[in-house]
C-alpha cells in the first residue's frame, strides 16, 4: 500500500509504551510526526528517538504531537527506552508502538520488499489535524533524519494553510515568503498591504505574515 499526500491517514489500534493507542482518537485535532523505525536496538535510532524526546516542548508549540513506530514487542521497546535515556540523556516521553503484528507497517506502506523483506523502512508522515497526510520522507538505514527539517516543514505547511503564500527554497520560519501566482494583483494588495518584490510576475517576495 502506497498512502500520497491528502489521503487520510489510516486508524489502527496498536500497543504502545504508553498504553493502547486509538491513532484517530488520539491524535484528536492535533498535528503528528509518525515515524518508523526497523528494529530496537538500533543505533541510529537510539540517536533519533533521543532528538525527538528533547525537542517535545518545540513540537508542542505547534500543536503536534510525536509517536514513534518499530515491529519489536512491548517488553523490548521499555528496554531499549532504558538504553535512549542513558545514552542520549533524555527518557522517552511520547508513545513507541509495538507494532509486533505490523499492522501499523502494513496500513503505512513500510515494508519495502527490494531493501529488505523483514524490516520497515525508516519513515516519516506529517499528519495534520484533518487527519490528511501532508508529509512523506523515507530514509536508509544509515542515515539520521534532519529534526530541523520536519519541524521546517510543519512551520510551513501551517503557515502556508493559514495565508496564500508559498515558502521558498531553504526557508526557515522568519524568512520572507512567496505569494502564489492564483492571487490577483489586487486580492494581493488587499493581502499584502505593505507591498512586494515582483521579481517577475509569478514571483512576488513579501514579508511573512504575522512577522514584526
Amino acid at each position: 500500500m502506497t498512502l500520497q499526500l491528502g489521503e487520510t491517514a489510516p486508524d489502527f489500534t496498536v500497543q504502545s509504551t504508553e498504553g493502547n493507542i486509538h491513532f484517530h482518537e488520539w491524535l484528536g485535532d492535533s498535528w503528528a510526526v509518525l515515524f518508523s523505525h526497523p528494529a530496537d536496538y538500533t543505533p541510529v535510532c537510539t540517536t533519533e528517538l533521543g532528538a525527538f524526546a528533547k525537542r517535545k516542548g518545540e513540537f508542542a508549540k505547534r500543536g503536534v504531537k510525536l509517536i514513534g513506530v518499530s515491529v519489536d514487542p512491548l517488553d523490548s521497546h521499555n528496554n531499549w527506552a532504558k538504553d535512549i535515556e542513558s545514552t542520549q540523556g533524555t527518557g522517552l516521553n511520547y508513545p513507541l508502538l509495538a507494532d509486533k503484528d505490523r499492522v501499523v507497517a502494513n496500513l503505512y506502506g513500510m515494508i519495502h520488499p527490494k531493501a529488505d523483506p523483514k524490516l520497515t523502512v525508516r519513515t516519516v508522515f506529517i499528519i495534520d489535524s484533518a487527519k490528511k497526510i501532508r508529509l512523506t520522507l523515507t530514509y536508509p538505514p544509515s542515515t539520521g533524519r534532519n529534526v530541523d527539517e520536519i519541524m521546517r516543514v510543519i512551520d510551513s505547511l501551517q503557515l502556508t494553510d493559514n495565508h496564500k503564500v508559498a515558502t521558498p527554497v531553504d526557508w526557515k520560519n522568519g524568512d520572507d515568503v512567496i505569494i502564489v501566482p492564483s492571487l490577483s494583483y489586487e486580492e494581493a494588495k488587499e493581502r499584502f498591504p505593505d507591498g512586494w518584490d515582483e521579481q517577475t510576475p509569478y514571483l512576488r517576495v513579501t514579508r511573512q505574515p504575522g512577522r514584526k
